[in-house]
């Protein structure tokens, strides 16, 4: 009887440990929301805004992905160049959906692996798409790396004006 007992106590603690694991994983990316949509209203709050789209099309299976993420959330410069210069859209990447019609529009950027980055100009169209492993650095991001990615493609590097002409 004592085996039995023990074997469903390692049992129900097991599940109650893989449960609690779950919920604290953070949920960036949205299987069920439609990414077209979102997009498109990015698209409309960046042109009111003078900012561009930043899509990170990936998943929450990716732990490059969440590195990504957790890195942004957690350096206080990089928070800061997105929230200036980008607003930004999770595209969810999954078995449960891949978004094929939404990535096929944006050139099939999931073939540099994920994540990777897909900047839009504020009416949408497509001005970079950025391989993410060349941001890596060790077990994570480079915050140098991708500090120099963000500000290359923020609104204000585009700028002409911001370029002393040739006389």
């Amino acid at each position: 009887m004592k085996p039995i007992l023990y074997s469903i106590t390692i049992t129900l603690f097991t599940l109650q440990m893989a449960m609690a694991q779950d919920t604290t994983k953070p949920v960036i990316y949205h299987p069920e929301v439609n990414a077209q949509k979102e997009i498109n209203e990015a698209v409309a709050k960046a042109k009111k805004e003078h900012k561009h789209v930043l899509l990170q099309v990936g998943g929450n299976w990716c732990v490059w992905c969440m590195r990504f993420h957790k890195l942004v959330e957690n350096d206080t410069m990089l928070t800061r160049l997105v929230n200036e210069n980008y607003v930004v859209v999770h595209v969810n990447y999954s078995k449960e959906n891949k978004n094929a019609e939404v990535l096929k529009k944006l050139d099939y950027p999931q073939r540099f692996g994920f994540p990777v980055f897909v900047v839009l100009d504020a009416n949408g169209k497509r001005i970079h798409t950025q391989n993410s492993g060349y941001l890596e650095e060790g077990k994570g991001h480079s915050p140098a790396k991708v500090a120099e990615f963000l500000k290359q493609w923020a609104p204000s590097a585009l700028n002409p004006d911001n370029y002393k002409k040739d006389n």
